[in-house]
C-alpha cells in the first residue's frame, strides 16, 4: 500500500471505459418503459444515468493535468499546448454539431448545443485556465463559475418569473436559451436545452475538479496518500453538495452547482476505488473489457450515435428488438436487452482497434 506507482494509470482508463459503456447503455434502450436509474430524473434529483456525462468530463481534467505534464516534461511550449487545445475541441465540436442532425439535415433547425459541443467548449476553457494559471488559480476559476452560475440562477429577475425560481418552466438557464438558441434546441423541449449556454458554466468547473484531481495525483507519489486524499476529498464534496442542495437541488437538467459538486465528490470516490483494485491490488486485468472501450473513448461515443440513428432510420432497431429482445425477455428487460447489444457491438469495433493499436484521437 506504501510503494510509489510508476507509469500510466490503468485505473483511470478502466473508469473512461466504464463511464462510456454506461453512456452507450443509457442513451440507446429498446423502448420506453425502463428502469428508473436507466433514464434521467425528470427534473430535481438525479439517478445513475445523471452520473455518466459529468463523470466523463471530470475524467478530461484528470487526463488533461497527467497528459500535458508529460509534454511540458517533453519540452512543448505552453502555446503549442493551447494550439493544440483548441484544435481538439473545434474537431470534437463540429463532429458534435454535424452528428447531431443526421440522417437527415435541416440546418434551420439544426440542434446547437450537444454532449459533444459541451464536452468541447468545457475542455477548451478549462484547458486554457489550466495553460495560464496555478492550482490556486483554478482553485478561484472554480469556485468563481459556480458563485457566478448560482448568483445569475437565484438574483436575476426573470421576465414572467421573477428571481430565484428553479421550475422547469421558469428558470434563469431556460431564458438565456430562448434568447440565443431560438429554433435550435433540443427536440424533446424545444424551449430549453440539456446542454444550454447558461448551465455549461458549472460544467466548466466539473473538468476544473478533474485537474485538480490530476494535480492531487502527481503531488502524492504513494499509493496510501493517493488513496486518502481521493477518498477525503470525496467525501468533503458531498458533504458541501448536500449542504448546497438544501437551498439548490441537484439538477442535471440545468447543471446545478450543488449537483456540480456532488457528481465531483462521487467521481473521486468512485475512481478511488478503481485505483484501489487496479493500480495498488493490481487486478485491472480483470476490467479489460472497460479499459478496452476507453482507448477510443469519443469514437465509441459518436459510433454510437450514429449507429442508433442509422438503426432507427432502417428499421434495424424495430426488427431486432421486436423479433430478438421481446423474444427473450419482458418488454422492460427486453429495452435493456437491446441497449446491451449496442454496448456489446460497439465493443467489438473497440476490441478489433485495441488489438491493431489503433487509437483515434480527436
Amino acid at each position: 500500500m506504501g510503494t510509489s506507482p510508476q507509469g500510466r494509470l490503468q485505473s483511470l482508463d478502466i473508469f473512461r471505459g466504464a463511464t462510456i459503456a454506461s453512456m452507450v447503455l443509457v442513451n440507446n434502450p429498446g423502448s420506453s418503459p425502463a428502469y428508473a436509474q436507466l433514464e434521467h430524473a425528470a427534473w430535481h434529483g438525479w439517478t445513475f444515468t445523471d452520473t455518466v456525462f459529468p463523470f466523463f468530463l471530470w475524467i478530461v481534467g484528470v487526463a488533461m493535468t497527467l497528459s500535458t505534464a508529460k509534454r511540458m516534461e517533453r519540452g512543448e511550449e505552453r502555446l503549442q499546448l493551447l494550439r493544440h487545445t483548441f484544435q481538439r475541441a473545434v474537431i470534437i465540436f463540429l463532429l458534435g454539431f454535424l452528428l447531431s442532425p443526421l440522417p437527415n439535415i435541416d440546418w434551420s433547425t439544426i440542434r446547437i448545443p450537444g454532449v459533444l459541443q459541451r464536452i468541447a467548449v468545457c475542455y477548451l476553457i478549462a484547458g486554457v485556465v489550466f495553460l495560464y494559471t496555478k492550482v490556486r488559480g483554478q482553485v478561484i476559476w472554480l469556485v468563481g463559475v459556480n458563485a457566478l452560475y448560482w448568483m445569475l440562477m437565484t438574483l436575476y429577475p426573470v421576465p414572467g418569473c421573477g428571481a430565484g425560481s428553479l421550475t422547469v418552466d421558469c428558470n434563469f438557464a431556460r431564458y438565456v436559451d430562448s434568447l440565443a438558441l431560438s429554433g435550435h434546441m433540443w427536440r424533446a423541449t424545444k424551449v430549453w436545452d440539456l446542454e444550454g449556454i447558461a448551465s455549461t458554466l458549472p460544467a466548466i468547473s466539473t473538468v476544473l475538479f478533474g485537474i485538480l484531481a490530476g494535480h492531487l495525483l502527481q503531488h502524492c507519489r504513494e499509493h496510501a496518500a493517493r488513496l486518502k486524499w481521493l477518498f477525503a476529498g470525496g467525501v468533503a464534496l458531498l458533504a458541501v453538495a448536500h449542504v448546497m442542495a438544501l437551498w439548490m437541488p441537484f439538477n442535471k437538467n440545468i447543471w446545478t452547482t450543488s449537483y456540480a459538486f456532488l457528481m465531483a465528490g462521487l467521481a473521486m470516490l468512485l475512481f478511488g476505488a478503481w485505483y484501489w483494485l487496479a493500480d495498488v491490488r493490481g487486478l485491472g486485468r480483470w476490467f479489460r473489457f472497460f479499459e478496452i472501450f476507453g482507448t477510443n473513448a469519443i469514437l465509441m461515443f459518436v459510433l454510437s450515435g450514429a449507429l442508433a440513428k442509422f438503426a432507427a432510420r432502417g428499421g434495424l432497431h424495430k426488427w431486432w428488438y421486436d423479433n430478438v429482445c421481446l423474444a427473450v425477455a419482458q418488454p422492460i428487460n427486453a429495452s435493456v436487452v437491446y441497449a446491451l447489444s449496442n454496448v456489446l457491438v460497439l465493443w467489438v469495433v473497440a476490441w478489433a482497434l485495441w488489438k491493431r493499436r489503433w487509437f483515434v484521437r480527436f
